[in-house]
C-alpha cells in the first residue's frame, strides 16, 4: 500500500522549510519509525520517520527544495521489501539508477556512503575509506562521518568549527567560497535587522565584582556536585538575580504587540547558546520556581540537545527575557540586540582582574562589565539603570537573592 510522505504541520510562526537531508533513497528499506529525511525550518530542524516497515517509493522533493507545511515531499510502500543498499533493490527502474551509482563509486576496497554522508564527508574534506561504517553491511551513514568529523577536531584545534576546506592554490590568487545562507542564519539576519528598525533601542552598562560569586562557588563546589549532579557555574546566579530583577522592574519583562504593552506575570527566562548552526535562544519556563540546580542542569541539557539539531521549537518560543554570555569567547564588553517581541536582553562578558578603589585603597578584583540593551518605547532609562543595579547588588552579595532584599 502506497502512502504519502508529507511535511511536517509547522507551528504559525513558521511559514516553510527546506528539504534537508534525505537519509533514505528510492528502494531502500525502512524500519518502522526510522529517520527518512529531514526538513530544516528557521528555527529547527524537524525529522520525519517512517510510518511503517517498507520502502521509499519516490521523493518528491529533492535536498534544498522548499517546502510548505504538510506539502507532499514523498511516497512509502508499506510492507515492501527493500534491500539495505539502493544498489541491489529491484522494486523499480527509478530505484536502480541510484543503485548501480552506488556500485560504480564503490570498488571493492571503497566504503559505501549514503547521499547524506557523501555529502557530508565532501563539505569537511574527509576521506570515506578513513570512516568505519556502523550501517547495514558496512554502510557509511551521516552519523559515522560526523563522528569522525567531532573526534578530529581535538587534533585540530586551530581550525574553527566551520572554516571551509583548504584550497590549493597558485601564490598570489585570492579564493572565494560562495555558500547560501541556511534558513537559521537567514533567520537570525532578519530578525536582528528588524530589531534594530523598529525598536528604540539603547543600551545602559554597568560592572559587577564577581568576587563573591567565585567565592561561593569555590566554597560550595564539591558539595554541590556531590549532591546533584552538575557544576555550579555562573549562569544559575546570573539567571535568578535577573528572575528577582523583573519582579521589581515588570516593563523589563513585558513585550509590545501592536499599540499594546503585554506586561508578562512570570519569568521565561531565554539562554543564548551558540551552535555550528548558528544562534539559539531556548526558554528557561518558570524560572522563578527553579533552583541553582535546575537551571544549571536545564541549560546543560539545551546545550546538548542544540548541538545535535534537536531542539523543538517550542523549546525556543515564549520567552520574556534573555540573557546572552559573550565572555565565555572572551568578548570584554558588547551591545548586545534585542530579542523581539521582547523588550530587554541582558549581556555578560569576560571577566577580568582590574585594580579597584575598595575603601580608600586599591585591590586587584574580578570584574565584569554587564550590558543591558532595551527597547525605549517601553522602558525609561531610570527603570533600565535600577534594573540593571538591582542585577548588580545580587550578584555582589548572593544573600540578596535568596532575602529578595
Amino acid at each position: 500500500m502506497s502512502t504519502e510522505i508529507k511535511a511536517p504541520v509547522f507551528p504559525e510562526s513558521v511559514a516553510e522549510g527546506t528539504v534537508a537531508t534525505w537519509h533514505k533513497q528510492p528502494g531502500e528499506a525502512c524500519s518502522r519509525d526510522e529517520l527518512i529525511v529531514d526538513i530544516e525550518t528557521d528555527k529547527v530542524v524537524l525529522e520525519v520517520v517512517a510510518p511503517a516497515d517498507g520502502v521509499i517509493e519516490e521523493i518528491v522533493k529533492n535536498e534544498g527544495d522548499t517546502v510548505e507545511s504538510g506539502e507532499l515531499i514523498g511516497k512509502f510502500k508499506e510492507g515492501a521489501a527493500g534491500e539495505s543498499k539502493p544498489a541491489e533493490s529491484k522494486s523499480d527502474d527509478k530505484s536502480e539508477a541510484p543503485q548501480a551509482e552506488a556500485k560504480a563509486e564503490a570498488g571493492s576496497d571503497d566504503a559505501i556512503l549514503s547521499p547524506a554522508a557523501r555529502k557530508l564527508a565532501e563539505e569537511n574534506n574527509v576521506d570515506p575509506n578513513a570512516v568505519k561504517g556502523t550501517g547495514k553491511d558496512g554502510r557509511v551513514t551521516k552519523e559515522d562521518v560526523q563522528a569522525h568529523v567531532d573526534s578530529n577536531k581535538g587534533a585540530a584545534k586551530a581550525q574553527a568549527p566551520s572554516a571551509a576546506p583548504a584550497v590549493d592554490v597558485a601564490q598570489g590568487e585570492r579564493p572565494e567560497k560562495r555558500v547560501p545562507m541556511t534558513r537559521l542564519r537567514a533567520s537570525i539576519a532578519k530578525r536582528l535587522v528588524d530589531a534594530q528598525q523598529t525598536a528604540a533601542m539603547l543600551t545602559t552598562f554597568n560592572e559587577v565584582n564577581m568576587g563573591p560569586i567565585m567565592e561561593l562557588r569555590k566554597q560550595y563546589q564539591d558539595s554541590f556536585v556531590k549532591r546533584h549532579g552538575i557544576k555550579l557555574g555562573f549562569m544559575s546566579f546570573f539567571t535568578k538575580a535577573a528572575t528577582e530583577a523583573l519582579k521589581r522592574f515588570p516593563a523589563v519583562n513585558a513585550s509590545i504587540d501592536g499599540n499594546d504593552m503585554v506586561y508578562h506575570g512570570y519569568q521565561d527566562i531565554g539562554v543564548a547558546v551558540s551552535t555550528d548552526r548558528g544562534l539559539v535562544v531556548p526558554v528557561l519556563r518558570d524560572a522563578d520556581a527553579m533552583g541553582l540546580a535546575d537551571v544549571e542542569k536545564k541549560i546543560v541539557e539545551y546545550g546538548t540537545k542544540a548541538k545535535e539539531g534537536k531542539l523543538a521549537i517550542e523549546d525556543m518560543t515564549g520567552g520574556t527575557f534573555t540573557i546572552t554570555n559573550g565572555g565565555i569567547f572572551g568578548s570584554l564588553i558588547s551591545t548586545p540586540i534585542l530579542n523581539p517581541p521582547q523588550t530587554a536582553i541582558l549581556g555578560m562578558h569576560k571577566i577580568q582582574e582590574r585594580p579597584m578603589a575598595v575603601n580608600g585603597k586599591v585591590e586587584i578584583q574580578p570584574m565584569m562589565y554587564l550590558a543591558l540593551s532595551y527597547d525605549h518605547r517601553m522602558i525609561d532609562g531610570k527603570e533600565a539603570v535600577q534594573f540593571l543595579v538591582a542585577i548588580k547588588e545580587m550578584l555582589e552579595d548572593p544573600a540578596r537573592i535568596l532575602l529578595d532584599v
